[in-house]
């Protein structure tokens, strides 16, 4: 009699060491921040033109978070593409929200 222990099958056979890929999660935080950008215009209308034209500096600057933001939650959820892109937006537009709302005295 052979002493061999079971192993359970894998979905899928990387190893645990490999890193996984990063660029789903900078996508969705590229996405999340354009889509965040375009709720102040659909709430106010072509009037936040005006105020984006003086204060662009700041909402240009959460770009690169965003997309930091992005690749954090896929790296944390281990590649859940759904989960990892719910939370980035919510975080996303949680923080643009955050700003404009800093900015704009409201």
């Amino acid at each position: 009699m052979q002493n061999v222990t079971p192993m359970l099958a894998r979905k899928d056979d990387r190893h645990p060491d490999e890193p996984r890929s990063s660029l789903p999660g900078g996508v969705t935080g590229f996405l999340s921040y354009w889509c965040a950008l375009g709720i102040p215009f659909l709430l106010y209308g072509s009037n936040t033109l005006f105020f984006f034209l003086y204060t662009w500096p700041f909402f240009l600057a959460l770009l690169p978070a965003s997309v930091l933001i992005g690749i954090v939650f896929s790296q944390l959820l281990r590649g859940r593409l759904f989960w990892s892109a719910i939370l980035t937006a919510l975080a996303v537009v949680c923080l643009f929200w955050l700003l404009f709302s800093f900015l704009s005295g409201w």
